[in-house]
């Protein structure tokens, strides 16, 4: 139980409400053992008044009075059942609660080199159906465990009390199956965290298929999807069944030991009885409700165990990912202050899961206030220059200075506080058009929401829509075209008023006449602003205050457009050959 001992400070956290709970369980349980020992005497009143020791009137009293007890400490029973329930399984919900936020806050620290090497189906089992497994350990286990452990504690000796010989007897199975339970349980372990493993790939499978679901249809590839999918769910199948039957073998066992009891105690409860070696047949009766009360704490051992082995599968793959330590760390706790100078010292970057090194001693400088284009092919390195000024990565070798400070030494909330960024491929969220532009900024208005629409050239589409603003877009955004969702990323960016702008190709899917109307805006609204532009064509670039070409991670040119259009090279090449294009 190693790994579960990451709950230990959950528990810590909870102590009180458990501690009450297991008190409420003991005391719940003692309640219990009043009715077979109730019985005995019910029994016994009634042998006495058969034997004439006692007269009927009396009997009648004694019956009254034992079934008054019996019904009074079961409600009593049933009261603290419910108090435990309410204490130990709601602490369970906590700790679940609290698991998941702490597995996804970890998630969001993790660095993109991590999600390059994990699926998201794999790490949305792990916060859900992984960490439902261990709340069943925090929960049910503990609450069943302590009420199989307390009746055994006050059952036990008191049945020896009542009959040492009948007791031996009835309990002689017990040991057998403790046995039984170890060998079975290190099976279970096993089994199950190949069960965990495969709805891991089963929830990488469909969220990947659902994803791409375009592409299937597109390619016609549905029997192919159909066929992997049933290959998958015949492994599950197997997988699951294999766990299943061995925990298939507990309760049979459980019954079976349980009966030999039962079986144990009539013959030799008999017998003692018939030699006058017990006082009353009652005393049988009472261990046969003694037999019966243990049945389900025995049975729940074997249920216990698998319920741990489990938990203990979970956590492990839970840990496995909580152990990660990010990459990109905050160093500085107090927040800085950024201008947006920024600076490239001899910086090269090598990407860790393919070895491709994207930038090679790479140095240049941008003023606060400066727009800057960076041109290239693909591949060049370009959006790896905007990676590592929003320090999604760190430098391989090199520095990258924000304000003449490296950016391993700013607070990093404050740094990616102070970015606006538009990726090429823009993510939008499953809300309203609306709530995604104020994801920029949450405290913004719904004025300044419709300003910052209008300065992306994209208003026009949203007034268009049933719901205008209210629209609800799909995954991803794909309710819009590729035009507009890449234009609400920039109004998005836009609210957010930041002092750098990061714009990586985001106006790839928009046409010239939009795309000229969009720069125009920006010039305007990033005038203070420190902005880098990736793009690929020169109408985004020619209006820079300076122009970086790149090609293999190097930069290869480097000045405004009037002064790389008279010079051979790159921009002018590709810049004649886009102003060609636009004339034809």
């Amino acid at each position: 139980m190693k790994e579960l001992k990451h709950l230990n400070k959950y528990f810590k956290k909870y102590w009180l409400k458990l501690l009450v709970g297991i008190l409420i369980t003991i005391i719940a349980r003692i309640f219990s053992l009043v009715l077979p020992s109730y019985v005995n005497k019910s029994i016994q009143a009634v042998e006495d008044f058969l034997s004439e020791t006692i007269s009927l009137t009396d009997a009648k009293e004694l019956l009254l009075q034992y079934i008054l007890i019996i019904i009074g400490t079961a409600l009593l029973s049933g009261l603290f059942t419910y108090w435990m329930r309410q204490t130990i399984i709601n602490v369970s919900r906590y700790i679940e609660y609290d698991l998941k936020n702490e597995v996804f806050d970890h998630y969001q620290l993790l660095s993109l080199n991590f999600y390059k090497k994990h699926r998201i189906g794999d790490l949305m089992n792990r916060i859900s159906e992984d960490v439902n497994e261990v709340r069943m350990y925090a929960g049910p286990a503990i609450m069943y465990g302590i009420q199989t452990l307390t009746l055994f504690a006050f059952l036990i000796p008191l049945m020896f009390i009542k009959a040492p010989t009948l007791a031996s007897y009835t309990l002689l199975p017990l040991p057998i199956l403790s046995v039984l339970i170890y060998q079975i349980s290190k099976v279970i372990h096993k089994r199950s965290t190949k069960v965990q493993e495969f709805l891991s790939n089963l929830s990488t499978f469909t969220q990947e298929s659902f994803s791409g679901i375009s592409v299937i249809k597109a390619y016609s590839i549905e029997p192919r999807i159909n066929a992997e999918l049933r290959d998958l769910a015949n492994e599950g199948k197997d997988t699951s069944m294999a766990l299943a039957r061995v925990n298939a073998w507990f309760f049979p066992l459980m019954i079976l030991l349980i009966g030999i009891s039962n079986i144990f105690v009539i013959y030799i409860g008999g017998r003692q009885y018939i030699n006058g070696e017990i006082e009353s047949v009652g005393i049988i009766a009472e261990f046969i409700l003694y037999v019966n009360m243990l049945t389900w704490p025995v049975a729940i051992v074997g249920w216990l165990t698998s319920i741990i082995q489990r938990a203990e599968a979970s956590q492990k793959r839970i840990n496995e990912f909580l152990n990660f330590e990010p990459s990109i760390q905050n160093n500085v706790i107090k927040p800085s202050p950024i201008h947006g100078d920024i600076e490239f010292k001899n910086v090269t970057f090598t990407y860790e899961d393919t070895n491709i090194t994207a930038l090679n001693n790479v140095s240049f400088k941008v003023k606060a206030g400066e727009t800057v284009a960076i041109l290239g092919k693909t591949g060049a390195g370009k959006s790896t220059i905007l990676d590592l000024v929003a320090r999604l990565y760190d430098p391989t070798s090199g520095e990258v200075l924000v304000d003449g400070v490296p950016v391993q030494h700013l607070n990093l909330d404050s740094l990616r506080g102070a970015i606006g960024a538009v990726p090429q491929d823009a993510f939008l969220f499953s809300d309203t058009i609306q709530n995604n532009i104020r994801f920029g900024n949450e405290n913004a208005s719904f004025d300044e929401i419709v300003k910052v629409a209008k300065q992306a050239v994209v208003h026009k589409n949203i007034e268009g829509f049933a719901k205008k603003y209210d629209t609800i877009l799909g995954e991803r955004g794909i309710t819009l075209s590729g035009g507009q969702k890449q234009r609400v990323s920039i109004a998005r960016a836009l609210l957010k008023d930041p002092k750098i702008y990061l714009f990586d190709d985001c106006l790839s899917a928009v046409d010239t006449e939009t795309e000229e109307e969009i720069l125009n805006n920006l010039k305007k609204v990033s005038a203070s602003k420190t902005t880098l532009i990736v793009s690929h064509r020169v109408s985004s670039a020619k209006n820079a205050d300076k122009i970086i070409v790149m090609d293999n991670g190097k930069i290869i040119q480097e000045g405004t457009h009037e002064e790389l259009n008279n010079m051979e090279g790159y921009y002018k090449e590709l810049y004649m050959n886009q102003l060609s294009g636009k004339e034809s």
